[in-house]
């Protein structure tokens, strides 16, 4: 009898333990219950949450949020990049964080603070390295993507109090890092060939203030915008000793300039078959330059002051969004004919826009209605909101494969 009594409770505190265990499971993150996906990247991508340090893993083929991830920390000048087979991201805060997140989990994987004040970075032609470009206290610093562990430090300058800020950093072929110094007017390239002892070619006086930077999509062309005068600086990284080209020179035209109420972001310049449209700084206007010659074709009156000028992935159309205070205005601009076709209004804080893969649907965050629409490139009708807290920037993860991106 009492070994049944014994082997009764035994069985009950069995059944109540599993309860519990089962309880807390169910209770925990998914990916912490083993609800990793498994599936695909092709078709996830990335929305940061400025104000609040986190970002959100959404479907873009069903237009639903899978994942948030917090505790990234200053996600106010947020960007990201992918890794090569597209599962992790790599987000850079202003902060001077660099975080590690699994799309497939919706976790954190791993986060150092680098810096003091950074402004993007790049991943290397192979997929090994992360880089990080900052502001405080300046310089580039690179690391190893699997574990966060500090390769390399670039310092740009000979002491802390003489670094220079470091912008437009982007990836180049051959395992090259391209960057620019906005304090004293030059850009560097970082060959990473042997990635603990980087190898620098430096470029000097290529004009005032260069404030970011882009390489064209076949990897030839690195362009630095020039704050602190009109026209731009170009390096062609095809030719066996490189020289920095100056291009668009007055672009201006002496025309007064207005206040520059925010910086265009060069990385979302557009390249069209062999057209380059650009946002013109301080001008209501965007550049058509051709990519042949790199000399203006025309000029194009648009809404305000363009910040991105993004080409749709056929370039069959360029799509812009303007600074504050008239950032609830997208226009759309027809490649062929050099003309507006659409402008639309989806609200105020049109901060970022992101196509999918084919360009069939573009995706943007506006930032002071806390949601993200999703439009077709065709038609542009509205196909989805999401609710995202005060959306900034979106990624999705065919940026893998490309190059600058």
């Amino acid at each position: 009898m009492v070994s049944e009594i014994n082997a009764y409770r035994g069985s009950t505190l069995i059944k109540v333990f599993y309860a519990v265990l089962l309880t807390a499971l169910l209770s925990m993150p998914q990916a912490f219950a083993g609800e990793c996906l498994t599936r695909g990247t092709g078709d996830l991508g990335m929305i940061v949450e400025r104000a609040i340090g986190s970002v959100k893993i959404v479907d873009t083929s069903a237009h639903k949020e899978l994942f948030q991830v917090k505790g990234l920390g200053d996600l106010s000048h947020a960007s990201a990049v992918f890794s090569r087979d597209a599962r992790y991201a790599f987000v850079f805060g202003r902060d001077g964080g660099l975080s590690k997140v699994d799309m497939l989990c919706g976790t954190l994987v791993n986060r150092v603070v680098q810096a003091g004040n950074s402004i993007g970075g790049a991943i290397s032609q192979d997929g090994r390295l992360v880089a990080v470009s900052n502001y405080k206290p300046g310089g580039v610093k690179v690391f190893d993507v699997d574990t966060l562990k500090l390769v390399a430090d670039i310092p740009a300058g000979t002491s802390i109090k003489n670094a220079s800020k470091t912008v437009g950093l982007v990836d180049a072929p051959d395992q090259k890092f391209v960057f620019s110094l906005y304090d004293t007017g030059e850009i560097w390239i970082a060959d990473m060939t042997t990635p603990t002892s980087p190898v620098i070619t430096k470029f000097t006086n290529v004009g005032r203030q260069p404030y970011d930077g882009l390489i064209t999509p076949d990897g030839r062309h690195y362009i630095a915008g020039l704050f602190g005068e009109d026209g731009m600086a170009m390096l062609d990284l095809w030719q066996r000793k490189p020289s920095v080209t100056r291009i668009l020179n007055n672009y201006g035209r002496g025309n007064r300039k207005l206040p520059v109420y925010k910086m265009p972001h060069l990385e979302g310049w557009a390249v069209a078959g062999n057209h380059a449209f650009m946002p013109a700084v301080g001008h209501h206007r965007v550049l058509v330059v051709d990519t042949n010659t790199w000399e203006e074709v025309t000029q194009i009156p648009v809404h305000s002051q363009p910040v991105f000028v993004v080409a749709r992935p056929d370039g069959r159309y360029v799509w812009v969004n303007f600074a504050h205070p008239d950032n609830d205005t997208i226009q759309v601009i027809d490649t062929l004919t050099h003309k507006i076709v659409h402008t639309m209004k989806p609200g105020k804080g049109v901060l970022h826009m992101e196509f999918s893969p084919r360009g069939e649907q573009v995706w943007m965050s506006v930032r002071d209605e806390d949601e993200v629409h999703i439009y077709d490139t065709r038609t542009f009708k509205k196909l989805s909101t999401l609710e995202v807290d005060k959306p900034s920037g979106i990624f999705f993860t065919s940026r893998a494969h490309k190059t600058g991106l």
